[in-house]
């Protein structure tokens, strides 16, 4: 266990998504590494490079050195080729090279973890910028996370809807919800916006916009709110990380209320990277 009781949580999170992973792709025969998911252009081979890739990078290994195709048109931005690089340089790993490479980097990034003693508030730079411990592993969480329910839903082998790197990634998407309705959606003044979550992980939640246009998140009910959004947590989920778009879901979206309001908020709901 590390020095820092303020990690634990965090920790334990990401250790149970990436062992998650590990025992979801060990068994699967070399075609199954191919199965397309939910991610523009990836495979099942391709999201775990991405999480391989990560986290070698906080371990402080190099960069691969490598030049990506010209055909990859699903990378659109900088930052996309930044992620697309240490994906493409395993896209000609086996079967048994991927397993044993994210074994190997689940044992270092373990003990890299374990034996953390700086302070969580310490500024380190990894993958994203400058972030402090705590942030950057708290994102850790949410990325691997979500990429082994892109990896769950691709082999057909749900599970860990509430486990805990579902409520850690939870938490961190909420903090977004102010945003999202007040500035994007740009939900009246003195209104309310409630969102009622069901499934394995049950919330709910009302995003309150003052009188000056900011959005204010918190758990109590709202009487009169201007829409209600309903929907099931791995609903919820798949349209906060941007893995699909609110028509396609609109059958698992109930609205109450104001629905250019909350079709408003569905448009800008995606607010991970």
């Amino acid at each position: 266990m590390t020095v820092h009781p303020s990690l634990q949580p965090a920790i334990d999170a990401w250790t149970h998504s990436i062992e998650a992973i590990s025992e979801l792709v060990t068994p699967l025969v070399e075609g199954e590494w191919n199965r397309a998911t939910d991610c523009p252009g990836w495979s099942v081979r391709d999201v775990v490079s991405h999480v391989i890739g990560f986290e070698c990078e906080l371990l402080g290994d190099p960069r691969p050195i490598h030049s990506l195709p010209r055909d990859l048109y699903h990378v659109t931005s900088e930052f996309a080729r930044y992620v697309e690089v240490q994906v493409d340089v395993r896209r000609c790993h086996t079967a048994p090279e991927m397993t044993s490479e994210l074994e190997y980097t689940i044992i270092r990034r373990s003990r890299q973890l374990r034996n953390e003693y700086r302070d969580p508030e310490t500024i380190i730079r990894g993958p994203l910028g400058e972030r402090s411990i705590h942030r950057t592993l708290t994102t850790r969480v949410l990325d691997v996370w979500v990429h082994e329910q892109d990896l769950r839903r691709a082999l057909n082998k749900p599970g860990n809807l509430d486990s805990p790197g579902a409520s850690i990634t939870r938490d961190v998407l909420l903090k977004s919800l102010p945003e999202v309705v007040a500035k994007k959606a740009k939900a009246p003044a003195n209104s309310a916006v409630v969102f009622d979550v069901s499934g394995p992980l049950e919330f709910m939640r009302t995003v309150r916009v003052d009188a000056e246009g900011n959005g204010k998140l918190d758990a109590s009910v709202s009487l009169g709110p201007a829409v209600t959004l309903s929907l099931d947590w791995e609903t919820y989920l798949r349209l906060a990380a941007g893995r699909v778009r609110p028509e396609a879901v609109a059958d698992k979206v109930k609205i109450d209320g104001d629905r250019p309001l909350a079709e408003a908020v569905l448009a800008n709901f995606a607010v991970t990277p």
